[in-house]
């Protein structure tokens, strides 16, 4: 005969982990090695793929103004930047007509910024 009582643990709150602000550049955030040649192709790669989207092209399409197979357009826009480089991406993004301009000046937090380095990738 049952008791009524369970054998099963009380469960419990669930522990809340503690927010922390990110640096601006989530790939920093994560650890990951070179975040700023990662936040760079990111941000370039977004721009390739919105251009893609508002030409309506197809990957196939966009490949041959890119000469790419129509499988690396897909796993570009997907994210998949391994063995790009920022000159290739640049590339790309002048066989769409877009222009590329790199501006170096100093920054407005010194102390904080110090070592960092920064690509602006304009529409």
């Amino acid at each position: 005969m049952r008791s009524g009582k369970s054998n099963k643990p009380a469960k419990t709150a669930p522990e809340v982990e503690q927010a922390v602000a990110s640096s601006g550049n989530v790939f920093a955030d994560l650890g990951l090695p070179s975040p700023d040649i990662a936040l760079a192709k990111a941000e370039l790669v977004q721009r390739i793929r919105q251009l893609i989207i508002e030409r309506r092209l197809t990957q196939e399409k966009a490949g041959v103004l890119l000469g790419l197979d129509q499988p690396k357009v897909s796993g570009l826009v997907r994210g998949r930047v391994d063995g790009y480089t920022l000159d290739r991406l640049f590339r790309f993004l002048n066989a769409f007509g877009q222009e590329i301009e790199i501006n170096v000046r100093p920054s407005a937090f010194r102390k904080s910024a110090r070592g960092r380095r920064a690509i602006l990738v304009r529409s």
